[in-house]
């Protein structure tokens, strides 16, 4: 039996921890968040996490690379950045080939603008739990992070509804005035955000 973590042996058997879970629990008391799990030079199958955490640990080699939940939220809250950045690119693309009458390139370039959305979207719902932070409470211009959430997808709802109806001028003006808005918010909450890790 081998256990190493961050590049350390660490003495399991002599600390009386028996299974993968229980190595895992004592890493994470260091508040410490588990980044990469390797089981006999393998990633185990983390859809069987219960499984995972009642492997026994001897006759194995467990190796765990951790890192602190604070780096982790930053470099995350960095990428949701660059991400807010491609949907403005995408999104002003599509209103420039709406307004050329391009309909079908700017639906492409809405598609994109979509999942870079919905992407930037969850990883900042991620990041808050990560890091406990109460959606709720975390207020930007007055308005809880939670409502935030709520009146983007609403955003979204009706940017799906100028669609089906073919509405490109509600469409335009919903990405040019709504969207610009709403993403202009979302970086404030980036910043209140990264204050809070700090």
């Amino acid at each position: 039996m081998s256990v190493t973590v961050d590049h350390q042996l660490l003495e399991a058997e002599q600390m009386g921890l028996r299974t993968v879970g229980q190595v895992l629990s004592h890493v994470q008391r260091d508040n410490r968040l588990v980044v990469n799990l390797l089981i006999d030079g393998e990633e185990p199958d983390l859809l069987q996490i219960g499984q995972v955490r009642r492997s026994l640990l001897l006759g194995h080699t467990v190796f765990i690379e951790t890192a602190e939940p604070q780096h982790v939220a930053l470099d995350a809250l960095h990428e949701v950045e660059l991400q807010l950045a491609e949907a403005d690119r995408l999104k002003g693309d599509a209103v420039d080939l709406i307004q050329s009458n391009a309909v079908e390139k700017a639906m492409q370039k809405l598609s994109g603008c979509f999942s870079t959305w919905q992407n930037a979207q969850e990883s900042i719902v991620k990041t808050a739990k990560l890091l406990r932070i109460d959606l709720e409470v975390m207020r930007v211009d007055d308005t809880s992070l939670a409502q935030m959430v709520h009146d983007f997808g609403q955003q979204l709802r009706n940017i799906k509804l100028a669609l089906e109806s073919r509405d490109f001028v509600s469409l335009c003006d919903i990405l040019t005035y709504e969207t610009t808005q709403t993403t202009e918010r979302w970086r404030m909450a980036l910043e209140t955000m990264r204050e809070i890790i700090s």
